[in-house]
C-alpha cells in the first residue's frame, strides 16, 4: 500500500468507499469526502456506479434513456443586492447602473418584452434572477421601488410574475435569494418552481473575514437551510445545489450533498440539485482563484448521485463543462438546467449557452435522448394538489404534455389569466359532518394521503426524539410554592418549571394557590359565552401532524360550505340567543384570498348584531399571501368586512423545536407573534390558546407562557387564554407512533394552574375545555385555577374527528352543571368579557342555548 498524498485519501480508504458505492451501500460523510476526491481510473469506477443508479431512476420515472432541459429566458429583475460575494460579477452598484444607463430595476415593459420574445422563439420558462433585497443596502432601491408603489423587491417579483404569465403565458421560476416562510405564501401562487443555491454549509467562509461570502448576511448557511426547509414545509417545488471549489473542504462538500439528502428525505420538496463548478472571473476579488476541474465536477455529480439516489434529478450548467459532455452525463446527471435562445446567462456573462441542436447531439453521442421540460418536474405536476397553486395549473396544463409530465415541444406560450379559482364557495361533500359526527363518526381513522402530506415519519421520528428527552429538575419545589403564593410575578424559570413538574401534595398545593389567585382576580362566577363553531370547510393540504379535521377534497369525509350555509348557521345561532359566531376553516388551495371577507360580510349582512369571532392567525397568513396585502392591511380589509376579533389558535406550542414536529407546513412561532400583535394594533382582540400533551416537555410550555405574557404586556389583546389538551385518537402523529396519547390528568391541573400563575397579572381569564375534558375533567379544572367553560359551540367538529368522546355541544344548562361540580356560580359573558344584552339573556335562556335540532342545511 502506498501513502496518501498529503490531504488525499489512502489508496485503501479510496478502494473501500468506491466498493461500498458499487454495491449500493449507505455511505458516510467520511466515506463520501474520499469519493469526491476520485479521478482517473477511480472516477470511471465510481462514475459507472453513479450512472447504474441514475439510469434506475429514469425507468422509474417512465423516462429511460433521456435527459432533460429547459427552454427559458433570463430575466435579471434587478441586479443590485445587499451582499458581497467576491466571486460575482451579476451585482452592480447604482452609480454604474446609471452610467449605463440602466433604472435600478427592469421596468415592467422591459420585464414583458424580454418574455414575450422568448415566447416567440418556444421558450416556455422565465427565469427571474436578482440580488438579495437590494432596498435594504441601497437607497436607490428603496427609491425606486417606492415610486413604483410596491412595499419590497419581492412584492415587484410577484407582480411581474403575474404580468408575465397573463402577458405571455411562460411560467416563472423565481430565484429572489433567501426567503422568509411568509415570503414563501407570498410567491407560491404566481410560480410554478422558486429557488435558491444552498452554496456550501461551510460556516467559516461566511463568517471569517477574507471568506468569498463574509459580509453576506443571505449567505450564514443555516439560513440558506431553513429556507430550503421552508419550502419543504410549504409544498413549494423547489431548485436548489451546491457551488464547488471556493474554499470549502471535501468534508465541508459532502456535509452539504448530506443536508441536501436529510431535507429532501424529509419533505420530497427539492425537484433539482444543481452541482456548479466555481468559474473565476475577472474584477472579483476571486480573480485569482483556480477553477474547480471538471474532473471534480464529475466526481461531486457521482457522489450526489450517490448520496440523493436515483429519484433525484441532478443537473450541470451546460455552459460551464466547455466540451466535456460525455463525462458530465457519465458522472450521473439527468438534466442540463435551463438553456437560452435568446438572453446570456447574466450569472456567469463570459460562457455562452451551448445551441441546443448541438447540446441535443452532445447527449445524443453519450446515448441520451434530450428532451425538454417545464420549470416544474413532471413529477410534481403529476402529485399535484397540494405542490401547484389552482391558480396556475391552466397555464402548466397548457404547455405540459398530459402524458409525460414533460414539455409539450410543438407548444407556443400565449398569456392566460391568473385569477382566482372559478370554485369558491360551492357546498360539496359531507356539509352534514357537524351532525353526522356525533351519530355516524368519521369514514375513517386517517385521510388518504397519509403516509404523504404530512412529510417523511422516520424522519420525523429522528427530529423528535432529542425534544422529548425529560428534564432533570432540580429546583426546590417548597421554595417555589412559597414564591408562587407570595408574588407569582417573581418566579424565577427554573422555580416555574419545578411547579410544571409537580405532582402528589405538591400539585394539590400548586391547584389551591391558583384558585386562591383566580378567586382574588376575577371572583367566584364561572363564565361561559352562547356561540356557535361554524367550520367552512375542511379541505387542507398544511400538513399539520396533529389534526384529524383536515381532508382531501376528494376524501369522503370532506366539505365545503357555501356562503348561503355560513349565513343560515350563524342565523339559526342568533334565534337561541348567540351572542358569537367562531369561524375557522382549512387551508382549502380553491379558496380565494378574499374569501375570509366574504365569509365575514355574509354573516354581518344576515346578523347585523353576531360578533364575529374569526380566522386564526395562519388563515390570516393565507389570506394575505393570497391577496399580497401586508398583514396590515389585510386585517384591516377585513375588519371593514365584518371581522371583530380572532381566535388565536395555530399557535399550538410557540417554540419551533416542537413546531415543526407536530406540523409540517404551519406558520412558524415569529410570524404567529407578528400576527396577532398586528391584530391587537388595529383593535382586533383574540383570545390566546396552547396545546400541549404530544410531543412537547414542561420547559415548553414555560416558554409559551413567558412569550405570551410579553405579548400581552406590550399590546393588551388577549381576551383570555385557553387550554387545548392534545386528543391523541386519531391525530396522524399518534397513528404514527412518534406523540404520547394526550396529557395526563397531572399534566392538565399542572398546566391550568401554572397558566394562572404566570400569565398573572396580563391575562385573568384562563379557560378549560369541556369538549376535550368532559364534564368532570373541566370542573377540575376550574377548581385548579380556570375561572371560563367557553362556549356552548353548538356544533364541533375538529376535536370529534381526533377522538374526543364529549360532544359536539353543551346547552346552559350543562354549563351550569358544570360550575356546579366546581361549587360555583355560572354567568354568561360576551367574547370581550363584557355584559350580555338582556334581550340575548332571554333568547338563551328560551332554547337552553342550543338548536331544537341539529340538521343538515339546505344547499
Amino acid at each position: 500500500m502506498t501513502d496518501a498524498q498529503p490531504g488525499r485519501p489512502t489508496e485503501n480508504a479510496m478502494r473501500r468507499a468506491l466498493k461500498r458505492a458499487r454495491d449500493g451501500v449507505a455511505l458516510d460523510t467520511a466515506e463520501a469526502a474520499v469519493l469526491l476526491q476520485a479521478r482517473g481510473e477511480q472516477l470511471r469506477d465510481l462514475s459507472a456506479s453513479a450512472a447504474r443508479v441514475r439510469d434506475a431512476g429514469l425507468e422509474a420515472a417512465g423516462r429511460p434513456g433521456v435527459i432533460t432541459y429547459s427552454k427559458k429566458v433570463f430575466i435579471p429583475l434587478t441586479r443590485l443586492c445587499r451582499d458581497r460575494c467576491h466571486y460575482c460579477t451579476f451585482v452592480t452598484v447604482p452609480g454604474k447602473l446609471r452610467r449605463e444607463g440602466h433604472g435600478m430595476y427592469l421596468s415592467p415593459d422591459e420585464v414583458v418584452e424580454v418574455a414575450r420574445q422568448g415566447a416567440a422563439l418556444g421558450c416556455k420558462e422565465a427565469l427571474f434572477t436578482l440580488g438579495d433585497r437590494p432596498e435594504d443596502r441601497w437607497p436607490e432601491a428603496r427609491e425606486w421601488l417606492d415610486a413604483h408603489g410596491y412595499d419590497d423587491t419581492l412584492a415587484y417579483v410577484r407582480a411581474m410574475a403575474i404580468r408575465v404569465l397573463e402577458e405571455t403565458g411562460l411560467l416563472p421560476h423565481l430565484n429572489p435569494g433567501v426567503m422568509s416562510w411568509t415570503d414563501l405564501q407570498r410567491l407560491k401562487p404566481v410560480a410554478p418552481s422558486l429557488g435558491m443555491m444552498l452554496e456550501t454549509t461551510a460556516t467559516r467562509l461566511w463568517s471569517e473575514p477574507g471568506g468569498p461570502h463574509h459580509g453576506s448576511p443571505d449567505k450564514e448557511p443555516a439560513v440558506r437551510l431553513r429556507v430550503l426547509e421552508d419550502a419543504g414545509r410549504s409544498n413549494v417545488p423547489f431548485t436548489t445545489g451546491v457551488l464547488i471549489g471556493i474554499g470549502e473542504s471535501y468534508e465541508e462538500r459532502a456535509d452539504a450533498l448530506f443536508q441536501l439528502r436529510r431535507i429532501q428525505r424529509q419533505y420530497q420538496s427539492i425537484q433539482e440539485v444543481i452541482v456548479q463548478n466555481f468559474r473565476a472571473k475577472p474584477d472579483t476579488a476571486m480573480r485569482a482563484m483556480p477553477d474547480a476541474e471538471l474532473e471534480e465536477l464529475a466526481a461531486c455529480i457521482a457522489v450526489a448521485r450517490h448520496l440523493l439516489g436515483p429519484a433525484a434529478r441532478i443537473q450541470a450548467p451546460p455552459n460551464l463543462v466547455d466540451s466535456e459532455y460525455a463525462l458530465i452525463v457519465g458522472a450521473g446527471i439527468d438534466d442540463w438546467g435551463g438553456v437560452s435562445p435568446l438572453t446570456p446567462d447574466h450569472v456567469n456573462p463570459e460562457r455562452p449557452w451551448p445551441h441546443i441542436d448541438q447540446l441535443a447531439e452532445r447527449t445524443r453521442e453519450s446515448g441520451f435522448e434530450l428532451r425538454e421540460r417545464l420549470t416544474v418536474y413532471p413529477e410534481f405536476i403529476a402529485r399535484g394538489e397540494p405542490w401547484l397553486d389552482p391558480r396556475l395549473l391552466p397555464h402548466v396544463r397548457a404547455l405540459a404534455d398530459p402524458a409525460t409530465g414533460l414539455a409539450r415541444e410543438d407548444a407556443l406560450p400565449k398569456g392566460l389569466p391568473w385569477q382566482e379559482p372559478d370554485e369558491g364557495f360551492t357546498a360539496s361533500g359531507r356539509t352534514d359532518l357537524h351532525r353526522t359526527i356525533d351519530t355516524e363518526g368519521r369514514t375513517g381513522d386517517r385521510r388518504a394521503d397519509f403516509d404523504a402530506v404530512y412529510g417523511d415519519w422516520e424522519a420525523l421520528r429522528e427530529q423528535a426524539a432529542p425534544g422529548m428527552v425529560p428534564q432533570r429538575i432540580d429546583s426546590d419545589v417548597r421554595e417555589a410554592l412559597a414564591q408562587a403564593a407570595d408574588d407569582p410575578t417573581r418566579l424565577s424559570d427554573d422555580q416555574a418549571l419545578a411547579l410544571l413538574h409537580a405532582d402528589g401534595p405538591a400539585l394539590d398545593a400548586l391547584c389551591g394557590i391558583a384558585d386562591d389567585l383566580r378567586r382574588a382576580t376575577v371572583g367566584d362566577e364561572v363564565t361561559y359565552i352562547v356561540t356557535r363553531n361554524i367550520n367552512f370547510t375542511n379541505v387542507c393540504y398544511t400538513g399539520c401532524r396533529f389534526c384529524a379535521f383536515a381532508q382531501r377534497r376528494t376524501d369522503a369525509d370532506a366539505y365545503t360550505l357555501s356562503l348561503d350555509q355560513v349565513a343560515d348557521r350563524a342565523a339559526q345561532a342568533w334565534e337561541v340567543g348567540a351572542t358569537e359566531v367562531c369561524m375557522q376553516g382549512g387551508i382549502h388551495p380553491d379558496l380565494p384570498g378574499t374569501a375570509y371577507f366574504d365569509i365575514a360580510r355574509a354573516v354581518k349582512e344576515r346578523v347585523p348584531g353576531m360578533h364575529v369571532h374569526a380566522f386564526s392567525p395562519m388563515e390570516v397568513v393565507n389570506g394575505a399571501s393570497r391577496t399580497g396585502l401586508s398583514l396590515r392591511d389585510w386585517l384591516t380589509a377585513a375588519k371593514e368586512a365584518g371581522l371583530d376579533s380572532i381566535p388565536g389558535t395555530a399557535a399550538e406550542i410557540l417554540d419551533d423545536e416542537v413546531r415543526w414536529v407536530l406540523t409540517k407546513g404551519k406558520l412558524p412561532a415569529a410570524d404567529w407573534i407578528e400576527v396577532v400583535k398586528t391584530a391587537h394594533e388595529l383593535g382586533l382582540r383574540s383570545s390566546s390558546t396552547m396545546m400541549y400533551g404530544h410531543v412537547d416537555q414542561p420547559r415548553h410550555w414555560l416558554g409559551h407562557f413567558r412569550t405570551l405574557a410579553a405579548i400581552q404586556q406590550e399590546t393588551g389583546g388577549f381576551t383570555e387564554f385557553v387550554t387545548l389538551p392534545f386528543i391523541h385518537t386519531n391525530a396522524p402523529v399518534y397513528l404514527a407512533g412518534i406523540a404520547r396519547p394526550g396529557p395526563t390528568t397531572r399534566d392538565n391541573r399542572a398546566v391550568t394552574a401554572m397558566a394562572r400563575v404566570l400569565l398573572h397579572p396580563h391575562i385573568t381569564n384562563i379557560q378549560t375545555s369541556w369538549v376535550k375534558l368532559g364534564a368532570e375533567g373541566a370542573a377540575e379544572m376550574l377548581r385548579s385555577g380556570a375561572n371560563d367553560l367557553g362556549g356552548t359551540l353548538m356544533e364541533e367538529t375538529i376535536s370529534r374527528m381526533a377522538g374526543s368522546r364529549y360532544g359536539s355541544y353543551r346547552s346552559i344548562e350543562d354549563l351550569r352543571a358544570i360550575a356546579t361540580l366546581a361549587g360555583r356560580p355560572a354567568k354568561p359573558r360576551t367574547t370581550l368579557y363584557g355584559e350580555v344584552p338582556a334581550e340575548r339573556v332571554a333568547a338563551a335562556e328560551a332554547s337552553d342555548g342550543h338548536l331544537p335540532e341539529l340538521l343538515p342545511l339546505a344547499d
